[in-house]
């Protein structure tokens, strides 16, 4: 059996359909569900940036995190305190910190009306935060889009078809801190339990430290890294159901080591009014409501029971 790897792919050369690349993007897709980009249109000082401000968030007291904290509110804009997500109900808790945001629309618009086009909670301090996140969101956002076109062509699937489904993306930007692993963890605890993403596409920045591992296809594990201004992708459980199983959703985690680590995912997720059933099969399954179906059971104040 070939040991599985995941492959380090040029972004620019994927967004140009480079046959080669293409067809190394399309045995990441739908082999191992993970892959790193680089030569992106996102720059390594943009990148940094980001990491810094997250960085300088959750180094502040909890107290003062604890304005923006989104165990208040009936969605997952704002501060998450260790605990407040729980992916795995077989494990604890996860025990880092989050903060989230998503995409802004105009005030009065219907849509502000559902959770997953919540308004976001910005906080005072540090100076840029919002401005720094509103940026690199609008950046993101339009290259995972590009990506996520490419991505489909390469695996056979109509790029352009997807292009339409994402002019008002439910797509969620998250800062993730994972403190170094306390004294305390059991066996039941993680920096973020094993799981799978829930949308279509995760365009992933780090910090360079270790700490994600992505499962084998027949067990066992794979440590995956990328350094500032390299990302790490992989693809959710609506990609997954979009292409009829063709493009993989893996499961991974965070285990946590003797380092501190800050990771910022995009979700790339559709509009609300997508549907992600397999194309052409006559069947409908609506992206808001797999979506919210998902966070209710990972968001502690969102669970009902």
């Amino acid at each position: 059996m070939t040991e599985q790897r995941i492959p380090r792919i040029d972004a620019a050369a994927l967004l140009a359909r480079d046959p080669a690349t293409m067809a190394g993007v399309a045995e990441a897709a739908t082999g191992v569900g993970f892959m790193t980009v680089h030569n992106t249109p996102i720059s390594e000082a943009a990148a940094q940036k980001v990491l810094a401000v997250y960085r300088a968030f959750f180094a502040l007291p909890a107290a003062r995190k604890a304005a923006y904290d989104m165990a208040r509110t009936g969605s997952n804009r704002g501060w998450g305190a260790p605990g407040s997500e729980q992916v795995d109900p077989d494990a604890n808790p996860d025990y880092k910190q989050v903060f989230d945001c998503g995409l802004e629309l105009p005030t009065g618009d219907p849509l502000t009306a559902l959770s997953s086009y919540a308004p976001n909670l910005w906080p005072a301090e540090p100076k840029g935060f919002a401005t720094t996140l509103r940026a690199y969101y609008a950046q993101a956002t339009a290259f995972s889009l590009d990506l996520l076109c490419a991505i489909a062509d390469a695996v056979g699937e109509d790029g352009e078809y997807f292009r339409d489904q994402f002019d008002r993306p439910m797509a969620l930007l998250r800062g993730n801190y994972y403190p170094e692993r306390p004294a305390w963890a059991g066996e039941k605890d993680f920096g973020i339990a094993t799981h799978t993403d829930y949308g279509c596409l995760t365009l992933l920045a780090t910090d360079g430290a270790p700490g994600l591992e992505v499962r084998k296809r027949g067990g066992g594990w794979i440590a995956v890294s990328a350094p500032p201004g390299e990302f790490v992708i992989n693809f959710g459980e609506m990609l997954e159901m979009w292409t009829n199983g063709i493009v993989k959703a893996t499961p991974h985690r965070v285990v946590g080591t003797q380092a501190e680590r800050i990771s910022v995912p995009l979700f790339f997720n559709p509009n609300h009014d997508a549907n992600v059933a397999p194309l052409g099969s006559g069947k409908v399954i609506n992206a808001r409501a797999h979506l919210e179906a998902r966070f209710a059971e990972t968001y502690v104040h969102l669970q009902t029971g």
